[in-house]
């Protein structure tokens, strides 16, 4: 099918999508509600979503949870940015250089089996409480991802094409520039979307363990006080700016990627 038909039927689609979308979320919270009012759910262990819309009100309304925010954000995008960058540039490095990559290879999957969570407390006896411990945790999320997305990445570029881009007498740096940085972009990205969502869980779970400020000491204050409705309210906070930088991540991936036919639309945010 043309490119411009797959366009015309992803636009149809779009408002249909986010219709259902819509109504699931609106079908989820009306039966969460009401099994709350009930008596079916338990307002001990789940808080009824107008008590979360009412806190969530009273933290942006007096400006509570803005510093916070402000910290927990912070933290991770250093740790997306840091993560990434160091994932980006050893994948490339290493898909390269097939000698280092057989070096290193045992070595980057003994790291990466490590439960993250144990290395937590570790960062916090170095880094301590500020924000560089929650940081460094993120990081040890974010760089795997990247780095392995990036690695397959650049190794499936068609050997044909880069045969051909030498051929003309392009240079490494041409070539990564022109052909394996584009042609791997795609892996890039699918790596960013989730790691979006995993340099938040760094910093939360950072925050969580051990600091004096940030969304994760919010919801660990709410919880040592069985505040339900504080730790439910702070999960909302969260997703709902997960969701909004990765619609960002989207919107910078499409115009990248313009270039490239769309194939309409698949889970996790990956086109």
């Amino acid at each position: 099918m043309p490119a411009t038909g797959v366009k015309r039927r992803t636009r149809r689609r779009g408002p249909a999508v986010l219709t259902a979308q819509i109504g699931l979320a609106v079908l989820l919270v009306a039966g969460w509600e009401a099994g709350s009012r009930t008596g079916v759910v338990d307002e001990f262990f789940f808080s009824k979503p107008s008590d979360i819309v009412e806190r969530a009100g009273e933290w942006f309304g007096t400006g509570y949870v803005w510093d916070h925010l402000g910290v927990t954000l912070l933290e991770a995008a250093l740790a997306l940015v840091l993560g990434g960058l160091l994932g980006l540039v050893i994948g490339f490095l290493l898909a390269r250089v097939e000698f280092l990559a057989a070096v290193f290879d045992p070595y980057l999957k003994v790291l990466n089996s490590l439960p993250r969570v144990v290395l937590a407390p570790i960062f916090l006896l170095w880094f301590g409480l500020g924000i560089w411990s929650k940081v460094a945790f993120g990081i040890t999320l974010v760089f795997f991802i990247v780095f392995f997305n990036t690695y397959q990445g650049v190794r499936e570029v068609d050997r044909v094409l880069i045969d051909n881009a030498r051929m003309l007498g392009a240079k490494e740096g041409q070539l990564v520039r022109h052909v394996l940085l584009p042609s791997a972009l795609t892996w890039i990205f699918s790596s960013l979307h989730i790691s979006v969502g995993f340099a938040i869980v760094g910093a939360v779970v950072g925050e969580y363990l051990g600091s004096s400020a940030g969304v994760g000491y919010l919801i660990s204050q709410a919880e040592g006080t069985f505040d339900t409705t504080g730790v439910f309210t702070g999960m909302v906070v969260l997703s709902v700016v997960v969701l909004v930088v990765d619609a960002g991540v989207d919107r910078v991936e499409r115009h990248l990627l313009r270039w490239k036919p769309r194939r309409g639309i698949e889970l996790g945010g990956q086109r």
